[in-house]
């Protein structure tokens, strides 16, 4: 892969912004570079813009160098970035399965990249070789969502790897539900595919979705162009702080994924023997896919109940279909009552 040929010219040819923390790293008595206000410490200084503490226990629990890591707003802020980094608007294009998490589709419309869509197949996986033949000189991009969102299910590894090494641009994974999965997340070949990035995040296992923090993993060299290009101080103090407290203890993280497994199957058996529902599809995520008879009708009772699901009738391949997250024991026994009703 020659990276230079994939990246827009403007962005490879980018002297990105210098802020006074990238100027300057470590520790000193009196900081008077970057025009901050002397009171209300800690929170009058500006964060680090690299987050280097925070990627160091990352790297250390993730197995991966801290160099491999970009940190986001949440997992949108790299979608968007590498549209912005690799996508010449109006000229470049995008592959994607499908159906799949919308954020792709609606940073392609934002960044003027077009986008096109591989419908997946009734088992809801994918052909790589199908895959690929959608794409052109000017595809850029592929993104593939394993677990995916909103079908619940593992891609095929195998297909995976394929895409990855058949095709001359960047694969992005999205593993934002890999921690409730039994394959394997797709870090571990970061360093045998050079034009691989794997996405995971805080939101999902980890408990944290308010906090807005999604992590990147790809080759040092694209991670240093998304850092070139990202807002300088993108993720704030409050952040940072959270996620090494959260690190230090991943143990919570380990047992809810643990008890919500058990709610999952629970979940799934309690499901499987109400008369409105018609099939319940495999599920690697924290949520099932669920198609009852009359999904806007049973939608609206849960409603009228207090309990939300999401409707996902009006996506491909998913008429139909509730997508329920699974809950704590209490919650899920709210779902099931209100269902019985």
């Amino acid at each position: 892969m020659i990276l230079e040929l994939l990246v827009r010219p403007n962005i490879w040819n980018l002297k990105p912004y210098s802020s006074a923390r990238d100027e300057f790293t470590g520790e000193a008595s009196v900081y008077l570079d970057a025009n901050e206000n002397p009171y209300n410490p800690t929170f009058n200084r500006y964060p680090d813009p690299l987050q280097r503490k925070v990627k160091e226990k990352i790297a250390s629990l993730k197995k991966v160098a801290p160099q491999q890591i970009f940190l986001g707003n949440g997992s949108d802020e790299p979608i968007d970035l590498v549209y912005r980094v690799f996508c010449e608007p109006a000229v470049d294009n995008v592959v994607a399965i499908h159906p799949t998490y919308g954020m792709y589709e609606v940073s392609a419309g934002i960044n003027n990249v077009a986008y096109r869509k591989v419908l997946l197949n009734d088992g809801f996986d994918f052909s790589a070789d199908e895959l690929l033949h959608a794409t052109d000189n000017h595809t850029k991009l592929i993104f593939l969502c394993s677990p995916n969102n909103p079908t619940g299910n593992n891609l095929d590894r195998h297909q995976m790897l394929r895409t990855i090494e058949k095709f001359s641009g960047i694969v992005v994974i999205d593993e934002a539900y890999i921690d409730f999965s039994s394959q394997l997340s797709l870090l571990g070949e970061l360093d045998r595919y050079p034009n691989l990035m794997v996405l995971q995040t805080f939101s999902k296992a980890w408990g944290s979705a308010a906090v807005r923090l999604g992590m990147a993993f790809a080759a040092p060299e694209i991670v240093l162009l998304m850092n070139k290009v990202k807002y300088p101080y993108n993720v704030n103090r409050l952040t940072q702080d959270y996620a090494l407290r959260m690190l230090d203890d991943a143990g919570n993280k380990d047992e809810w994924v643990k008890i919500l497994l058990q709610e999952r199957t629970k979940l799934q058996n309690l499901l499987s023997k109400l008369p409105i529902v018609e099939h319940i599809y495999p599920t690697d995520a924290n949520f099932l896919l669920v198609k009852v008879y009359n999904a806007n009708t049973v939608y609206e009772q849960l409603a009228k109940a207090g309990v939300i699901v999401r409707n996902r009738s009006n996506v491909s391949l998913c008429g139909n279909c509730l997508r329920i997250t699974v809950g704590t024991p209490s919650e899920n026994d709210s779902l099931i009552q209100a269902l019985r009703l």
